[in-house]
């Protein structure tokens, strides 16, 4: 590991406090995931056993469980020989991650009744903000932000868990996009829209607006990591 994901480490330990009795398996995998959401930990980056379980203070058993937590999230992955890294999702990782945002997604705006939004006007300002400073980063996390929150409408704890999963997972697509504005930019104005389209009641024109957004994301990545003409 490097300074600069030993030193995340480091801070996320001390703002999470001790592992609590009893939770460690748990606590750690949150930390782990929380840095994989941030951009802390970028996809290849490889977990040492040792290192890991030394500055989260936790056994080796306890962390082979963390891994096992984090790799059935698709979050890490178990390389014979090379032991544990973080993910580097692929084509088919990126169809089966959005086949899942359009059926969370659409109905919960479809099924939802209007109403004011303060959430998701947060979201949208917060995207304007970091579009006008020139943070690919700001953008990124106001659209994920967004996201979140139209599942949240549907009011389902299980929902709003496989949605967090969902997240941690499009970081790491989105990784190859960091430093690309005009990927994040154009969905900035399409969230406000299907806003707009919401709060006025438009219930199924909203969800059929982000089935298209949804749709055209899916494509752009596919192309950057499949080439034009992916399906």
């Amino acid at each position: 590991m490097n300074t600069v994901e030993n030193e995340f480490l480091l801070t996320a330990v001390g703002l999470a406090g001790p592992a609590p009795q009893g939770g460690a398996t748990s606590w750690a995998a949150g930390v782990l995931r929380q840095g994989i959401m941030a951009g802390r930990l970028p996809p290849g980056t490889r977990l040492s056993e040792a290192r890991v379980s030394e500055v989260l203070g936790i056994s080796r058993n306890t962390l082979r469980e963390v891994f096992t937590v984090l790799g059935n999230e698709n979050l890490l992955q178990r390389i014979p020989n090379r032991g544990v890294s973080v993910a580097r999702p692929g084509a088919d990782d990126v169809r089966e991650i959005y086949r899942v945002r359009l059926a969370l997604e659409t109905s919960a705006l479809r099924w939802t009744a209007p109403g004011p939004q303060p959430g998701l006007h947060a979201a949208v300002t917060a995207g304007h903000a970091a579009h006008r400073r020139g943070d690919v980063g700001g953008m990124a996390d106001a659209n994920q932000r967004f996201h979140r929150t139209v599942v949240e409408l549907a009011g389902s704890v299980r929902q709003n868990e496989l949605m967090s999963r969902i997240l941690a997972e499009m970081r790491l697509v989105f990784f190859s996009m960091r430093q690309d504005p005009s990927f994040h930019a154009p969905y900035i104005e399409r969230n406000a829209r299907i806003l707009e389209l919401f709060e006025q009641g438009s219930r199924e024109e909203a969800s059929v607006q982000m089935h298209r957004y949804l749709e055209d994301s899916r494509q752009q990545l596919l192309t950057v990591l499949e080439g034009p003409g992916a399906p």
